[in-house]
């Protein structure tokens, strides 16, 4: 059943595209390629269903433009490659906006704004600093290769060498969390909104401490030259415009409970 909200929202886009407010693309099909294994931006929950916080997002931003969404799975570290090369319309997976990639893929505008934090187990008392963790040489971290949690955990925290054994690298954000909970590793970085959704759904089992580690902005990716960033563009600044960006803001990282 849909909520006043829903329906209003769906007016809201018609209305915008009707008035000429917002490009109209006339029911063009967007194949758009995640990861889902980044909560609360992009997962499978308890009931085997994709959702999250870029799925309602770019559901709401298909509905201003009068486009049609497929999405579609892929690994990480396969996700820019294969959009660079034009296999998918976009890529989505709470991407870090950066000089480097972009040489490569297009970015969209961010659409959100983050803090590098540390994640911990619930009863981790052997640091609780960069510093602290850098100078116990016993200590692991777990990250993706080429993210970038990968590039401030080698740069900023430790000493510069991507070889560092002391970073176990792992195919999914999912996975290194898990090797956290286990006790294989003893630090995540993650951007503050993904921690912050996995330390509540935790029951005490994780924790965030220490300094943020720097800001990170998020965009969807295209191959390059393409011709949906800019109506892309326009409805990601509707959608600050009217409030539905903050909207989501709350439901995915205040309201929605990991785990139900």
């Amino acid at each position: 059943m849909k909520t006043l909200a829903t329906l209003a929202l769906a007016l809201c886009a018609t209305s915008a595209i009707a008035e000429g407010h917002l490009p109209n693309l006339e029911g063009k099909e967007i194949v758009v390629v995640t990861e889902n294994a980044y909560p609360p931006l992009q997962f499978i929950d308890g009931n085997g269903d994709a959702v999250g916080w870029e799925y309602d997002a770019m559901d709401e931003i298909a509905k201003r433009l009068n486009a049609t969404v497929v999405y579609e799975n892929i690994s990480w570290d396969a996700m820019i490659p294969a959009v660079s090369e034009a296999q998918f319309d976009m890529g989505m997976t709470g991407i870090t906006i950066r000089e480097d990639r972009a040489e490569v893929v297009d970015f969209s505008d961010s659409y959100m704004t983050s803090e590098m934090v540390m994640l911990v187990r619930g009863d981790e008392d052997r640091f609780d600093s960069a510093a602290g963790f850098a100078a116990n040489e016993d200590l692991l971290m777990a990250a993706q290769p080429g993210t970038t949690p990968f590039y401030v955990g080698v740069y900023e925290v430790l000493d510069g060498n991507e070889a560092n054994p002391r970073i176990q690298l792992m195919e999914t954000f999912g996975a290194t969390v898990q090797a956290l909970r286990v006790g294989d590793v003893d630090l995540v970085l993650t951007d503050g909104t993904a921690g912050n959704g996995y330390v509540a759904a935790s029951d005490g089992g994780l924790k965030v401490v220490g300094e943020k580690l720097g800001t990170e902005d998020f965009g969807f990716i295209f191959p390059k030259g393409s011709d949906l960033v800019a109506p892309i563009n326009a409805a990601i600044a509707d959608m600050m415009a009217d409030g539905t960006i903050d909207a989501l803001n709350t439901r995915w990282f205040l309201e929605y409970k990991m785990g139900e």
